[in-house]
């Protein structure tokens, strides 16, 4: 039995300090090299990626608080030009249709211009995210020159709880001039938002500001806790706060329709509720699907790592170097990046190994459950879950068992405690135990 421990409220988690006991922008280990491979490939590695998000730096202006990277200092051997424009053309010959360069910051790295450049050559469409702090005219108007066809502006709340959560005052204003300058230079500008207790309180407000600044879509993560939004576990929500959330996103959604707005729902914030046919009315199947890395997507580090998925931790989730073997090699014979080509039910466990829509599902996101509790294959931040949680007269909490080391795409460890609710005198009254 353990007891509940009062949360700090938002309004004090606002004016809190961050207590510096980690390296703001560590530097981060060398490349991972020689990983095996598989002899030969198997029938269900013909499936090929269609969408990549590329690293192409890990230097960034910012060193915002809830970074999955803590990005700050570019890696220590990241690819060169030269090499970085041959994964380019393995990229395209892999059969990729978009690709998203990120940081880090992007544009920080000189020749990234280059790459978006040879991207637009062979018909891929190309975008980066930014936090845009440090976007110019100049930036801008180069970036629409090479070719680029849209950018994703980070804005994580209105301007008190963005510039708290990016670490820097004038972050937010810097990131309205850079949507600004975007749209002036040609290139179609849309928006990303992570979902924490600091920002939710701020999601209507943010979304007339984003409609108001000519946004054309608006993508909705939930916080993960990865590298520095493992350090601050108050400012993540909780698995029984998705109750609150998804009401919230529905009105949401009808306003963003109204104003042209699309939409766009992040794998860690699933899965299955009521409102799940509203969030995927663009897809034919109505409902998300399982996670995607190392099927429809690819990700890669900045010194040539590739992962199934970018936000992945590098450790378990690096698949190989493109320095050490051709990328069509990694992909169809690396044992990392298979993972989600062949899991079945059997690889689940807790309680998504006996729900209703495992076989569809299969956990969800790989990310939100191996930064949570060490290894993937059960998620607690689920709609669904949430709702027949709470019918049972039960909810989930996590709550941080071990720190995070301190390294980009590190995490921390979390342990779910299910909590039965009952009503005493009018008021909740609440038990926990470990699951």
């Amino acid at each position: 039995m353990k007891e509940m421990q009062q949360r700090p409220s938002r309004d004090e988690l606002m004016g809190e300090v961050r207590p510096r006991l980690l390296p703001i922008a560590p530097q981060a280990d060398g490349p991972r090299r020689g990983l095996p491979l598989l002899h030969t490939p198997e029938k269900v590695d013909a499936v090929r990626p269609i969408y990549a998000v590329w690293e192409v730096t890990l230097a960034c202006d910012l060193a915002c608080r809830h970074c999955g990277s803590r990005a700050g200092h570019a890696r220590p051997d990241e690819l060169n030009t030269e090499q970085a424009l041959d994964l380019a053309d393995q990229l395209i010959e892999l059969g990729i249709k978009e690709i998203t360069l990120i940081g880090g910051e992007a544009y920080l790295r000189e020749d990234w211009l280059l790459l978006v450049a040879r991207f637009h050559q062979a018909g891929v469409r190309v975008s980066t995210t930014t936090g845009g702090r440090n976007i110019t005219r100049e930036i801008a108007q180069s970036a629409a020159h090479a070719g680029l066809g849209a950018a994703s502006v980070s804005i994580d709340g209105l301007e008190a709880t963005h510039d708290r959560l990016r670490a820097a005052k004038g972050s937010f204003a810097a990131a309205l001039r850079s949507m600004a300058l975007l749209k002036e230079a040609g290139i179609e500008v849309f928006n990303n938002t992570q979902i924490n207790r600091l920002s939710l309180p701020d999601l209507p407000g943010l979304l007339e500001t984003i409609i108001e600044n000519g946004s054309s879509a608006w993508q909705l993560t939930l916080t993960v806790p990865m590298g520095r939004a493992a350090d601050e576990p108050d400012v993540l929500l909780q698995p029984y706060e998705l109750l609150e959330v998804f009401p919230v996103l529905a009105k949401l959604k009808e306003r963003a329709d109204e104003a042209g707005v699309l939409i766009w729902r992040g794998n860690t914030l699933g899965y299955f509720g009521p409102y799940e046919s509203l969030f995927k009315s663009w897809s034919s199947r109505n409902h998300e699907g399982s996670c995607g890395a190392g099927k429809s997507t690819i990700g890669i580090e900045a010194d040539g790592t590739i992962k199934g998925c970018p936000s992945l931790g590098t450790v378990k989730w690096g698949s190989g170097n493109i320095r050490d073997a051709r990328l069509v090699d990694i992909w169809t014979r690396s044992d990392p990046i298979r993972y989600t080509r062949s899991r079945t039910k059997a690889d689940l466990w807790g309680y998504c190994a006996g729900c209703y829509y495992a076989d569809t599902c299969r956990a969800g996101c790989t990310w939100m459950s191996d930064m949570l509790l060490g290894k993937p294959g059960n998620n607690p931040y689920c709609h669904h879950r949430a709702l027949e949680m709470h019918a049972a007269g039960k909810r989930e909490r996590v709550v941080k068992v071990e720190a995070a080391p301190g390294q980009p795409f590190d995490h921390g460890r979390f342990e779910i405690i299910e909590e039965k609710i009952t009503t005493e005198l009018g008021a909740e009254k609440i038990t926990s135990s470990v699951e």
